[in-house]
């Protein structure tokens, strides 16, 4: 018993002064530090992280230290500082060798000597690497692409490009949110639709919703090859899609600033490429169109509120909706039949806008039919 509380006094204090390190590593107190500090540092690090290892499976170890990071996380001003970014819990011990590096890199204040010592540590270059380094190596890259991940989503400098899905820019960011969802999806199930909700408080929304959009019609993401070693751990490709589908059905606000903000071609894919969304976006359709009344003057479906949709839009959707391979085309023509059905079934303009739509929708495929007609007997002249 004296021996077990001995140990617990001593991985505690190694605990506590870790934390204190840790916290001013983010400070300028970090000009002071030479490299003899840095490797010391690291070193104190990698020892809380053998410990991680070691009593990751030791009940009451485990909950002492679990306890005591808690304790130190809620406490108010801990450390004189505030409690610790990262180092919430026994997990964290895990990585703390990352966090630390982390850190001193972003840390303009660290001099030039202790920063090349810290970046010669982790990166020794050719040579033999034990599998600890390799770790590190591999866990800085991905803890510095997930930070990288929701820097480039807070970017707002979009460029108006009518094929937002060819756009670059769009297709890193997008391509950054699925990986992210895939990690964060790794821990806890609940966790991405959480993740999520705080990106739509914290970021561009029409920016964001566009990256989602992009996002969605992504090709799955290919796996490592250690995720092909261990397929029962890892996510499986395509599930940060349907991720996202989940998140925008179960948000109606969300969703209706999604179709309302996403141009007519865009959302066609979209829906196209995950049925789950078209009968929702057709419902949304529905309730635009419900809103809109014929002004006898003006000669055209107008609405009450500046909110609501206009005219040309709804049929700029619809259109576009029509113009989608079987079986959404015939999906929508089902719902507009049914409701024009439902409003009296009228065949005179101006009295249903259900039936106005899909007389311009005639009309407009009609004229369609007659340009290709024409274009195609002009090249056999």
């Amino acid at each position: 018993a004296g021996a077990f509380a001995h140990l617990m006094e001593s991985l505690l204090q190694h605990l506590d002064r870790f934390s204190e390190l840790l916290a001013v590593s983010s400070t300028t107190y970090v000009s002071t530090w030479d490299p003899a500090t840095v490797r010391r540092a690291l070193q104190w690090a990698r020892y809380l992280r053998h410990i991680h290892r070691r009593f990751g499976r030791h009940g009451p170890i485990r909950t002492a230290l679990e306890r005591r990071l808690h304790n130190q996380w809620r406490q108010e001003g801990g450390f004189g500082r505030g409690p610790v970014p990262g180092l919430a819990n026994f997990q964290a011990l895990g990585h703390c060798d990352v966090l630390l590096s982390l850190r001193l890199l972003e840390n303009r204040a660290l001099g030039d000597a202790a920063r090349y010592h810290l970046v010669q540590q982790l990166f020794p270059g050719p040579g033999v690497r034990d599998a600890d380094e390799e770790t590190l190596q591999e866990s800085l890259a991905r803890l510095a692409r997930r930070r990288s991940a929701v820097h480039m989503l807070r970017f707002n400098g979009y460029r108006e490009n009518p094929n937002l899905q060819e756009d670059s820019l769009m297709k890193t960011q997008a391509e950054l949110l699925l990986e992210r969802l895939q990690e964060v999806g790794k821990a806890e199930a609940e966790r991405p639709a959480r993740f999520l909700g705080s990106l739509w408080e914290r970021l561009p929304q029409n920016n964001f919703l566009k990256v989602i959009a992009v996002a969605l019609l992504q090709p799955p993401l290919s796996r490592r090859p250690q995720e092909e070693l261990e397929p029962g751990i890892h996510k499986s490709p395509g599930e940060g899609s349907q991720v996202l589908v989940h998140w925008l059905l179960g948000n109606s606000e969300v969703f209706a600033a999604f179709c309302r903000a996403l141009p007519a071609g865009l959302l066609t894919l979209v829906t196209s490429r995950h049925p789950a969304l078209s009968p929702v976006y057709l419902g949304l359709l529905t309730d635009w169109g419900q809103r809109l009344h014929y002004d006898l003057q003006k000669g055209i479906w107008v609405g009450t509120e500046s909110q609501d949709v206009p005219w040309e839009e709804l049929h700029n959707r619809f259109q576009s909706l029509c113009q989608a391979p079987p079986p959404l085309k015939d999906k929508v023509l089902t719902a507009l039949e049914t409701c024009k059905a439902q409003d009296g079934d009228f065949e005179v303009p101006g009295l249903s806008i259900w039936t106005d739509l899909l007389l311009a929708l005639r009309s407009g495929a009609f004229r369609k039919r007659q340009v290709l007609g024409l274009s195609a007997g002009l090249s056999s002249v």
